[in-house]
């Protein structure tokens, strides 16, 4: 199978924004994934759908799917996320392991009602097979497909993506939604299924969008449970003297369990990109040795990392290519990987030993001597936010706060992100401004001052706080006796990866107009699928700063 096909490029990748052109990247991709690593994740999706296929079925007639098969597609998902795993040899283990469920499931469900390629699909025994095969898998494979059903199925797909990135995180915690976890299977399958129109398919969009609110709910419960409800906390953003470890990603479980087995040992632990939220909860910051925060977003580590006198973790996504300076002193765990850095796997308990990156932190010592202290304020999550919901109504009525902006999201490295930090600046001082995800760097150490006793910048948490803006967002609307889209507030998102695409679902799907998206819009949206949107929910692309500002305050330009 595929012997024959002739492809005119090496992959075919555009799931972020800073995909090749604008168009996909066919030779390598920007991330510095490989076209070995991007064929063998088209066919692990694949694998994962011919799952779905089997199991949809069972779901369907009320039988409940085995749990380690939904981790395992969760995972797989997550894999494949940008940023996440460089590594060959994982994938190819979890191809392995993808026949072997699929064979369990084909055994026990039968033939499924629909036999597509995926379902009776079976999985050669070596890597070069596996790369033989590949292109069936590909995005472009069936070069007759609607290009509209093409872009709605990988918007779904993206959506799902993101989707596991934050299902990860809660089941480390011991949380996950029955609701969510069914999703992952039926939605999978519904790619499959080339009945579906473009119009059952928008509806499967937006039912993304609500699952992408599910999860995002589930993970604020497991964090909130486990760490207490983030509170506002002042978090220094220079180096102390002596040992330490950056944190880097979003797991709180892993920074709590490092946090356990560095306690006494004189080492500093920081948090890097959107570990920033974590000194907000009780739970984290009890910890003296959480000691600050390092550098900024994911796509200036190659530089900030060089040179540094200590250890790096990463436990999620933002990996990139780690340079040779400080490769050996970069450790991955969870579901990242790159070929040639040490992993920090689980023990048969769920535990993890973080001895090794301890050891080697202590021997490299850290920086001979404390920099100036300089401070920025987090922890300004849905819980502490409306703590001051009567303060902001009576702001607002009273005229003294015009209006809110929310400026946050994924950064990047394109040209043309330095939009958000102008916006940010030229925001009138009369206007309150939220934040969230590792957008917020672009602007953070910024000195906003106050409006109406509040500080002006509110740091509302990670990516997946998306869940704290819109608790935020309806508590505000409720007392005005409006609705979000009543209320005088901006959405200013800049996006780079599948999260993303998860969170713009979500606001989508709950109809809220008027969102300002950049830098670029999504290369797998199709003109027609893009026109929907447009028209439906007047998503806007980003112009210019000192423009936007002024649509978005009345103000004729």
């Amino acid at each position: 199978m595929g012997n024959n096909m002739e492809l005119d490029y090496e992959m075919f990748c555009y799931q972020c924004e800073q995909t090749a052109n604008q168009k996909g990247c066919t030779k390598l991709g920007v991330c510095g994934k490989t076209p070995e690593v991007a064929n063998l994740q088209d066919l692990l999706i694949f694998q994962i759908k011919g799952i779905s296929c089997y199991a949809r079925p069972l779901i369907e007639k009320g039988t409940p799917m085995d749990k380690s098969v939904v981790s395992f597609i969760e995972n797989v998902l997550f894999t494949t996320l940008t940023n996440v795993n460089f590594d060959a040899e994982v994938h190819v283990e979890l191809l392995r392991e993808s026949q072997r469920i699929k064979e369990e499931l084909r055994a026990y469900a039968g033939a499924p009602s629909q036999p597509t390629l995926h379902a009776t699909y079976d999985l050669p025994q070596t890597k070069t097979e596996m790369l033989r095969d590949a292109p069936i898998a590909g995005i472009m494979y069936d070069k007759s497909l609607d290009p509209d059903i093409r872009s709605l199925r990988q918007t779904v797909l993206y959506g799902l993506k993101g989707i596991s990135a934050y299902g990860h995180q809660a089941r480390e915690l011991g949380y996950y939604s029955d609701e969510a976890d069914d999703f992952y299977i039926l939605a999978l399958e519904a790619l499959t299924d080339d009945r579906l129109s473009v119009e059952e398919l928008i509806r499967l969009t937006m039912r993304t969008g609500e699952m992408a609110i599910e999860v995002m709910k589930k993970l604020d419960e497991a964090n909130t449970t486990i760490y207490q409800n983030p509170a506002p906390k002042k978090v220094n953003v220079h180096l102390k003297k002596g040992p330490f470890i950056i944190v880097s990603g979003h797991d709180l479980k892993d920074l709590e369990m490092l946090l356990k087995q560095t306690e006494g040992t004189g080492i500093h632990i920081y948090t890097h990109g959107e570990m920033l939220p974590c000194h907000g909860y009780p739970g984290l910051n009890k910890y003296p040795h959480l000691a600050g925060n390092f550098g900024g977003a994911w796509q200036d580590q190659q530089k900030q990392f060089d040179n540094l006198p200590g250890c790096i973790l990463m436990t999620t996504n933002c990996l990139m290519r780690p340079r040779d300076f400080y490769k050996d002193r970069i450790y991955s765990t969870n579901v990242v990987g790159w070929d040639g850095v040490k992993h920090i796997g689980k023990n048969e308990n769920g535990e993890k030993d973080f001895s090794a990156i301890i050891e080697q932190a202590l021997e490299l010592g850290g920086y001979p001597e404390d920099q100036d202290v300089q401070e920025i304020l987090v922890g300004f999550g849905h819980h502490a936010t409306l703590g001051y919901a009567d303060a902001i109504v009576d702001a607002v009525k009273s005229g003294k706060l015009r209006h809110f902006f929310l400026i946050g999201g994924c950064d990047g490295a394109r040209p043309g992100r330095n939009y958000y930090t102008e916006f940010a600046e030229m925001v009138p001082q009369d206007c309150l401004i939220m934040t969230l995800a590792c957008g917020k760097y672009r602007f953070n150490k910024l000195d906003f001052g106050e409006v109406a006793g509040l500080p002006r910048l509110l740091d509302i948490g990670q990516c997946n706080d998306v869940y704290s803006a819109i608790r935020i967002a309806t508590a505000l609307a409720d007392a005005f006796g409006t609705d979000v889209n009543g209320l005088p507030l901006s959405l200013i998102i800049s996006w780079y990866e599948q999260k993303a695409v998860a969170d713009l679902l979500a606001l989508l799907s709950l109809g809220i107009h008027d969102i300002y998206l950049g830098p670029t819009l999504p290369a797998f949206l199709s003109p027609n699928v893009l026109q929907y949107l447009t028209d439906t929910f007047h998503l806007k692309s980003i112009s210019n700063a000192r423009d936007d500002i002024r649509t978005c305050l009345g103000q004729a330009v």
